[in-house]
């Protein structure tokens, strides 16, 4: 990307919707320096190098010892007594090779720190980060440090005496469509009722499209002051023209400046994440510990009493100058007991952040912390205080690093675990890397299984880091297992290429789930994590589950008897776009895209496969009829067309030619023909019943484009259209646009008058009501029903829509056909990047979120595996990357329910049943509740409901009744 000029939009796909073109090209001039090569380095490094800057170094002089494998995934047995930074590079580079990645295996110095734009260091002492911090502080360097310590991890920043943020939060800038603008002092702007505005008081606005009133689409930035959820003030307006109509409302994003302090004199200072007491301790405990091993030369014994009690010795000491209030004892402690294990979980979460860190510092793009972090997860640790103190040695084995904080017999349990994970993509690559590091069943009663339909595409490689370009087009699954074996050899993974649905439930059975310890969702839609979350319920397993969105993450943890399940989402049906919107009163560039995603899904989709039903399925015509008049006018109007030649006066065609002349015909309609229509029927001057201009507000007034041979996006239109169709029948088309213009030249289109007759919808309700009857229905019955119809008849192609594939003409098509309807309504044009986002539904993502989410995910799967039974020790995480915003919270817990008025007595109808249900009032308030009856009564309670023919309870909802209140059968 550096050396063309260039950004592989193929590669970076899904990053770029977290941070645009400005943001990633200003990382492609950026050289980041990467000391210590242990778990978190290369956690840093990797996620760095995914994200695209010019070149990476990195630093260690180090050799490979045992605890290292514990966390390092790039390191091997074969490596020990090996520099960690030789021993890594080659993998390093083959993550993305448009980065540049360089060794440096010498110690740090000021000659080498100044090539660089960005320096981090990790695993480093208190004295080189003082002392490079000064250095990089003093030349504009941008400077992190990142450090775990067993459960603990910590985060520094300096970016220097002035460092601008050009965007602090990368979110798409708020607009609103006028209603009105007052001619006053203050003048206030009335917004449409459609929803309200999102702007905050002082921010800053634009105008645009504004008639009469309209110096103020000229005028720069106008900073509001709020006044209501559809109104803000913007100051004089009196001295302007008379407000008529239109316009819209645009947030200005303003740069903003910081200052960063020295390291140094942020040591005793801890502003931002310092509300809690346990982390002011920690500022102090980190800073405690670097003089410990200052002065020992070690880091304190596991688990040693004596070293524990000379750490606190020293945090009392430097509180003496911090005077904190209140020091947090246990868990200074805890962190001397741990300090010497190295845990990949941790490493991800941190190296997650710090590797957003250097992106900031790279792009000028989001908040960057300011300037200290500290995170702990104590919460892991065994739940009994006397089950603590069992690991006082190491055992010179790949896990040492975890040995050291939980135990051999910890150790032990893990690799005989039986897991499940559902998906193989971006969060999944990261939790299998996790569980090979953890050793999750790797242990000989052990076993991973892992699902994933889908097949490896380009656009995967920039955060699905266990795939390289010599995979695409092969399984998710079987790369990915493959991949994790070879970091660590002891794994035992089965890999499937099953949808995880009902369709598979004679794969993932009930055996199957009963001979699990528990299951991982890494999934991309939320149907999937229901069905999931079902089928976890119904068997009674925990469950792990995360997502992504942008630098947006969020983790779950599902505990049997203890948490809420994922359940049902909270829909929002205010997110849909109305029909008469999509239909004829677009005013975004939203719904101008989702009109040409219908109508892509509607001609090269839906009406080849109606065809194909119609061929193959006798009593289609009657099903379809059964549907409404409306419906059926359509969808039997479209096979008929697409069944009858262009000659008898049906679409069918038969020649190249007659494609083009489709495609040049549709133009006309949708661009042209309906347009005049809509206008004859609502001219520009209509008004409304109360005097108001009908088109206003939101309703722009729409005008017809004129076809045009030298107009690029016309042409464009014509191109992906005919070849699109010529490909639903079969035929080949071409991309030759001069031998297309010679085909158009002879295409007769037909002349078009608008009809009175004609009703058009104002409103969705107006749509659902009218039940107009066609009598054309009975005449395509009809013709449907000649034999001759489908004796001649051929089956068609349905094409699925494909967003990554630039060579297949369905982005040409939706973008030109997007385009032109905005250019009918006015609405500014979008370029294909931002309608590939929109009209493809694309999940912004990128490396660093997703290697935070596993890493948050696998902490939790350790309290799984140790049988957590206080639901305090489990944390539901949701955190924004872009601007610093953390929350941990306990978990929700299951849901009561009571059973109402129940009569109970013994039963005939079902056997083995003491009793049948007989209810007096609804056969339920909700469920169950353990309060209100036993236990046993609930399990045949659940049993009689899971069995009985009068009631047809879903499978989940009983066992989740029976999950509620602890039944176990």
């Amino acid at each position: 990307m550096s050396e063309i000029g260039e950004i592989d939009e193929g590669f970076y796909s899904r990053q770029l919707y977290v941070l645009g073109h400005d943001a990633m090209h200003r990382m492609g001039t950026a050289s980041v320096l990467i000391a210590g090569m242990r778990g978190l380095g290369i956690e840093i490094a990797k996620n760095v190098i995914l994200s695209g800057v010019k070149s990476v170094t990195i630093q260690d002089e180090g050799q490979t010892v045992w605890t290292d494998l514990s966390s390092q995934f790039f390191l091997k047995e074969a490596h020990l007594g090996q520099n960690r930074a030789t021993c890594s590079i080659q993998q390093l580079s083959a993550l993305n090779p448009r980065v540049r990645v360089f060794a440096h295996t010498g110690p740090l110095d000021d000659t080498l720190l100044l090539q660089f734009q960005v320096v981090v260091l990790t695993d480093s002492s208190l004295d080189d980060q003082k002392r490079f911090g000064e250095l990089c502080h003093l030349h504009g360097i941008k400077f992190i440090v990142a450090d775990t310590k067993g459960l603990c991890g910590q985060l520094f920043c300096d970016f220097g005496e002035e460092f601008e943020v050009l965007d602090r939060d990368g979110e798409a800038p708020e607009s609103a469509t006028i209603q009105s603008i007052s001619k006053a002092d203050p003048g206030v702007v009335l917004c449409t009722d459609e929803q309200s505005h999102k702007f905050s008081d002082g921010c800053k606005v634009s105008f645009s499209e504004v008639q009469g009133m309209t110096e103020l689409n000229s005028i720069g930035p106008v900073e509001i002051k709020y006044r209501g959820e559809y109104s803000f003030s913007i100051g004089d307006t009196s001295a302007f023209s008379e407000y008529k109509r239109g316009g819209i409302v645009t947030e200005v994003k303003q740069p903003l400046r910081l200052h960063f302090a020295l390291l140094d004199t942020k040591l005793l200072v801890m502003n931002d994440f310092g509300k809690i007491s346990r982390h002011k301790t920690l500022h102090l405990a980190f800073q405690a510990l670097h003089s410990f091993v200052k002065k020992e030369q070690r880091l304190p014994g596991l688990w040693s009493q004596p070293d524990a009690d000379a750490l606190l010795d020293m945090v009392r000491e430097l509180n003496t100058v911090a005077k904190l209030k209140q020091l947090d004892e246990a868990a200074v402690q805890k962190l001397s007991y741990t300090a010497r294990g190295d845990l990949a979980p941790m490493n991800a979460f941190i190296g997650g952040l710090a590797a957003q860190e250097v992106i900031k510092a790279c792009s000028g793009k989001f908040m960057p912390l300011q300037q200290w972090l500290y995170f702990d997860a104590f919460e892991c640790l065994p739940e009994v205080e006397d089950q603590l103190a069992e690991c006082s040695r190491l055992e010179g084995t790949r896990y040492d690093g975890q040995i050291a904080v939980f135990g051999s017999a910890f150790q032990k349990k893990l690799e005989r675990q039986k897991y499940f994970l559902v998906g193989a993509g971006a969060i999944g690559c990261e939790l299998l890397k996790n569980f090979a590091l953890i050793g999750l069943g790797a242990g000989e009663e052990g076993h991973i299984t892992v699902t994933d339909m889908d097949f490896i595409e380009k656009s995967n490689l920039n955060r699905q880091f266990l795939f390289r370009s010599q995979d695409i087009g092969k399984p998710k699954s079987e790369v990915a297992a493959k991949a994790v074996q070879e970091m660590n050899p002891q794994m035992k993974i089965t890999a499937h290429q099953n949808r995880l649905d009902p369709d598979s439930e004679a794969v993932f059975d009930y055996n199957f789930f009963m001979g699990l310890d528990g299951v991982a969702a890494a999934l991309d839609n939320v149907e999937a994590r229901i069905y999931l979350d079902q089928r976890c319920i119904q068997h009674q397993k925990p469950m792990l589950e995360g997502g992504t969105q942008g630098s947006k993450g969020h983790t779950l943890v599902v505990v049997p008897h203890l948490t809420e399940s994922y359940g049902q989402p909270k829909t929002n049906a205010n997110n849909a776009i109305p029909l008469c919107t999509l239909k004829n009163f677009p005013h975004r560039i939203e719904h101008t895209l989702q009109w040409a995603r219908d109508q892509f899904e509607g001609q090269f989709k839906q009406t080849p496969e109606n065809v194909n039903l119609f061929l193959s399925d006798e009593g289609f015509v009657e099903r379809t009829l059964g549907h409404g008049d409306a419906e059926a006018l359509e969808v039997l109007g479209g096979v008929w067309n697409s069944l009858e030649d262009i000659k008898d006066g049906g679409q069918h065609p038969t020649s190249w030619e007659d494609c083009v002349s489709w495609a040049r015909c549709k133009w006309e309609t949708v661009y042209n023909n309906d347009i005049r229509q809509l206008l004859h029927c609502l001219p520009p001057e209509k008004v409304t019943a109360t005097g108001l201009p009908f088109w206003s507000g939101s309703k722009r007034c729409p005008h017809p484009l004129t076809f045009d041979l030298k107009n690029t996006t016309h042409m464009e239109y014509v191109v992906a259209a005919a070849n699109l169709y010529g490909q639903i029948y079969g035929i080949k088309g071409t991309r030759d646009c001069t031998s297309i213009r010679e085909i158009l030249e002879k295409v007769h289109v037909p002349p078009f008058t608008p009809k009175s007759s004609v009703k058009i919808h104002v409103t969705d309700k107006e749509m659902k009501e009218a039940k107009e009857r066609d009598t054309r229905l009975e005449e395509l019955k009809g013709k449907l029903a000649s034999p001759s119809m489908k004796s001649s008849a051929k089956q068609m192609y349905p094409i699925d829509f494909e967003k990554d594939d630039d060579s297949n003409f369905h982005m040409d098509y939706i973008v030109a056909a997007s385009n032109l309807r905005a250019e009918n309504y006015d609405i500014p044009a979008a370029d294909r990047h931002k309608s590939k986002g929109i009209a493809g539904r694309i999940i912004p993502a990128i490396a660093t979120t997703t290697a935070a989410v596993a890493g948050l995910m696998c902490l939790e799967l350790y309290k799984l595996v140790q049988g957590h039974q206080n639901i305090s020790s489990y944390r539901t995480s949701y955190f924004i990357l872009a601007v610093q915003h953390y929350v941990w919270c306990q978990p929700g817990r299951p849901r009561s329910f009571e059973v109402s008025s129940c009569d109970f007595q013994c039963s005939p109808e079902v056997p083995g049943m003491p009793f049948s249900l007989h209810t007096k009032t609804p056969v339920f308030s909700q469920l169950f509740s353990v309060n209100s009856i036993s236990q046993s009564v609930c399990t045949y309670l659940c049993r009689f409901f899971f069995l009985s023919s009068k009631i047809c309870w879903p499978k989940h909802y009983i066992a989740q009744a029976a999950w509620n209140v602890g039944c176990t059968e």
